[in-house]
């Protein structure tokens, strides 16, 4: 296969509809949207949801819930992916950003204690479940509160 022989695949490509342009292509004069009335107007139709002036489904459920605008939102880690480290690592939040074990660590990152770390290492964070910190000294750690 050469470039000059690449072509896309049959129907991926269509032509759009040039309205407006003469009796002949069957979307003359009115282009389409019919005779008079609201949607043959420019600017013409319903914002979304409008529902003709019944309540809009939008009004007609209840409000629920709050939304809390300073909450923090922690990357979550779990005790078996501390295992790829070597024994004796310093494991700090940019390392593991930097390894790809942490992708999104908005407002810091928390070890939970799901998973058995078989390592000891030194494990600095934001946070620890008891459960983290419990595993990780048994496994002869450290952790450290950032």
């Amino acid at each position: 296969m050469k470039l000059h022989e690449l072509k896309p695949a049959e129907g991926s490509r269509k032509t759009r509809n040039r309205v407006g342009r003469g009796i002949a292509s069957g979307n003359g004069k009115t282009a389409g949207r019919g005779h008079k009335g609201q949607n043959s107007r420019s600017g013409g139709g319903t914002r979304p949801g409008f529902e003709g002036g019944q309540n809009p489904l939008y009004r007609r459920l209840p409000k629920r819930g709050f939304t809390n605008p300073t909450r923090k939102e922690f990357a979550i880690l779990n005790l078996d992916q501390l295992n790829r480290f070597e024994d004796g690592t310093e494991v700090t939040p940019e390392l593991l950003i930097e390894t790809g074990t942490v992708s999104n660590a908005k407002d810091g990152i928390k070890i939970l204690g799901n998973g058995k770390l078989e390592r000891k290492l030194t494990v600095k964070a934001n946070k620890f479940s008891a459960s983290a910190v419990e595993a990780i000294e048994a496994a002869g750690g450290k952790t450290e509160v950032i």
